[in-house]
């Protein structure tokens, strides 16, 4: 029984002191794949580093998240534009909308969120989406970039069962991560009506730690945690759980050996 967390920063930006130990942990945990988002240009030597080391586990994204998103931003674009085309790259991410830290910026979040949909189209790649407190926005520019090949996941999913049977009716995973766990979280809900096979394992570490280790720092070996609550949601088998959402992530990000 193998996992994959298709969402972990989990690199030395974020793990200094201890990143071998971290990477050790989430494989000894069975989470022997684990893709790691850009957040800003500056990111990137963190990333690249953690993939040379564990060429064979860490698998790199290339994106602007979009709090990230200042008044530089189209100069960190130029930067990460150059990394498109390393064949390391699996998928163009972490990249979407936010406006729930900061509002200054929207339009300039739009700009950023429509440029990067053209680096996936342009290249067949796949998407990894943040979106907090901006689903109609996000909704609104997706639309207008539809086309045939167009597939990712909805990362850390936090909208209600509209925008996901949107998302699923247009392409999209789901990413299921630690909220999932906590009491009356309405994610259960969602799990348990759309089906696992329309969701992917997530961790968003160091952020979000599912039960019991809510408001700890989180890491990819607590996958297992979130898959043991859908497991308990949907009346499946951990087993099942980990074949279903290990098949959902490599269809989607399909540059996964």
């Amino acid at each position: 029984m193998k996992f994959i967390d298709t969402h972990s920063h989990l690199y030395a930006e974020y793990y200094p002191e201890q990143f071998d130990q971290v990477v050790q942990r989430a494989i000894a945990a069975h989470v022997d794949t684990i893709l790691l988002p850009c957040v800003a240009a500056d990111t990137i030597p963190h990333l690249l580093n953690a993939v040379e080391k564990y060429p064979d586990n860490l698998f790199p994204m290339i994106g602007l998240h979009p709090t990230e998103v200042k008044k530089d931003y189209r100069e960190q674009l130029e930067v990460m534009e150059r990394y498109l085309e390393d064949p390391r790259m699996i998928a163009v991410g972490e990249i979407g909308l936010d406006l729930y830290h900061d509002t200054t910026f929207i339009e300039e979040q739009k700009i950023a969120f429509q440029q990067q949909l053209g680096w996936g189209r342009d290249l067949n790649l796949p998407f990894s989406i943040h979106i907090r407190d901006a689903y109609n926005e996000a909704i609104a520019i997706l639309k207008r970039y539809r086309w045939d090949s167009f597939s990712g996941v909805l990362h850390c999913f936090s909208g209600g069962i509209q925008e996901a049977r949107w998302a699923i009716d247009h392409g999209f995973l789901l990413g299921i991560a630690g909220p999932v766990t906590f009491k009356n979280s309405r994610l259960q809900e969602i799990v348990k009506e759309i089906g696992v096979e329309h969701i992917v394992l997530e961790t968003d570490a160091p952020f979000l730690a599912p039960m019991p280790y809510r408001g700890k720092r989180n890491e990819s070996a607590y996958i297992p945690l979130i898959a043991e609550k859908i497991a308990e949601i949907s009346g499946l088998t951990l087993e099942e759980v980990a074949r279903i959402t290990r098949k959902n992530a490599k269809a989607v990000f399909y540059k996964l050996p």
